[in-house]
């Protein structure tokens, strides 16, 4: 009963940011907030753009979500099993052990870092 109480309050969450991300463009909108280190430093980080192509995304947009954040355009994909692995667990306990690896997690940030770098370049 708990359980189901906080997968409902999680996906309202979900579904209410959304719509703020439909409905509000970052690029436009003075209320989203700005990444701090693009502000300081001019460089941008993984995330930078990732408002923008969300937004872009619930339009359909998707050259422009692209061109926004393609690192994290493609990640998405993944980010839905991860989700759907987080929350069986313990159903499949050896498989949640090899997605949380060492290799695994060596990997991912190794991606995010070279995305940092060759976005800048």
């Amino acid at each position: 009963m708990k359980k189901s109480i906080v997968y409902i309050a999680l996906l309202i969450a979900v579904a209410l940011i959304a719509a703020v991300y439909f409905t509000f463009d970052p690029s436009t909108t003075r209320f989203m907030p700005r990444c701090l280190f693009h502000e300081l430093t001019g460089w941008q980080c993984p995330g930078c753009g990732s408002q923008r192509m969300l937004h872009a995304l619930f339009h359909g947009n998707l050259p422009e979500a692209w061109n926004y954040n393609a690192f994290l355009l493609c990640i998405i994909p993944l980010l839905i099993p991860m989700v759907w692995l987080e929350i069986n667990r313990n159903k499949y306990p050896s498989l949640y052990m090899r997605v949380h690896s060492l290799p695994v997690t060596i990997t991912a940030v190794g991606a995010i870092i070279a995305w940092w770098i060759l976005r800048n370049l």
